[in-house]
């Protein structure tokens, strides 16, 4: 049973850890467009959407193979666990 469990919070971590960059460049997008829509005082909902978008979609194109590299190490992670549960180990 202990062996689930630490699946489960290994890939939550994971989870957590492979969303942190494209969260935090929407963020820091988010930041910059509220900065410079309080400076001109232009209060446009859809201006800040766009740009979120762009650049969650760049981060996440620039940060694929990263991302496809830990996924792939994971599942053959759990892949072995099975096998060692499997076979009784």
């Amino acid at each position: 049973m202990d062996i689930y469990l630490n699946v489960a919070v290994h890939a939550l971590i994971l989870i957590l850890y492979l969303s942190m960059l494209p969260l935090l460049a929407s963020l820091t997008v988010g930041l910059i467009v509220s900065l410079i829509q309080a400076l001109t005082q232009v209060q446009e909902q859809t201006l800040t959407f766009v740009p979120k978008v762009a650049a969650t979609i760049l981060v996440i194109v620039f940060s694929a193979p990263f991302m496809l590299n830990t996924l792939m190490v994971f599942a053959k992670e759990v892949f072995d666990m099975m096998l060692q549960v499997g076979s009784g180990r």
